[in-house]
């Protein structure tokens, strides 16, 4: 299913924006909407770059949805394919991320902006919400081989509490960043 998707999509590319290399909007929605579980792909919001009639890489809405997934096209800039679907609850949270990274910032001044964010009350993370990534260092084409990855935000869980390992440990699932305001439970599919 992904493959003939992927084939729709790449045979699309006749669509492409000249300016960023963005594919088509449809096509940008069919992947897209990839890292989401089938049964909430159609009814998803899915933001993407460029495209038809609209130059440079500023995320752009390409389909409103009636659920509460928000789902991020590939960027068209960056190697390699990743396309991440999350819970609407998340979307302050993921916005001024991106925000920093678009400023410049390095993964650590963006977590480190995040927590003062937090602890200012200028952001607060949702009790808890799900976030759903897909990933293929060759790009489109090599999604049949692609990491999947499930995570699930429990702000301040620990290991204690959840008894989850904090490292990966096989195909298990495990906490990541325990005890913070982003603490979150990693599953790879």
């Amino acid at each position: 299913m992904i493959g003939a998707l992927l084939l729709l999509g790449l045979a699309g590319r006749a669509g492409v924006a000249q300016e960023t290399g963005a594919p088509a909007d449809n096509v940008q929605v069919e992947q897209a909407v990839l890292a989401a579980p089938g049964s909430m792909r159609q009814a998803a919001t899915v933001l993407g770059y460029g495209g038809e009639d609209r130059p440079g890489d500023a995320l752009t809405v390409l389909r409103e949805g009636t659920n509460d997934l928000i789902c991020l096209a590939d960027d068209p800039e960056v190697p390699g394919f990743h396309a991440a679907c999350y819970h609407r609850s998340l979307d302050d949270f993921m916005v001024l991320g991106r925000r920093l990274k678009a400023e410049g910032m390095g993964r650590d001044e963006i977590m480190d902006a995040r927590y003062a964010a937090l602890a200012s009350g200028d952001l607060k993370m949702p009790d808890r919400a799900v976030l759903y990534t897909v990933s293929a260092e060759g790009g489109p084409a090599a999604l049949d081989g692609a990491r999947r990855l499930v995570v699930v935000y429990v702000p301040g869980a620990t290991v204690e509490d959840l008894g989850l390992p904090s490292r990966p440990e096989g195909s298990a699932p495990w906490l990541m960043l325990p005890g913070t305001p982003w603490a979150h439970i990693m599953i790879g599919r």
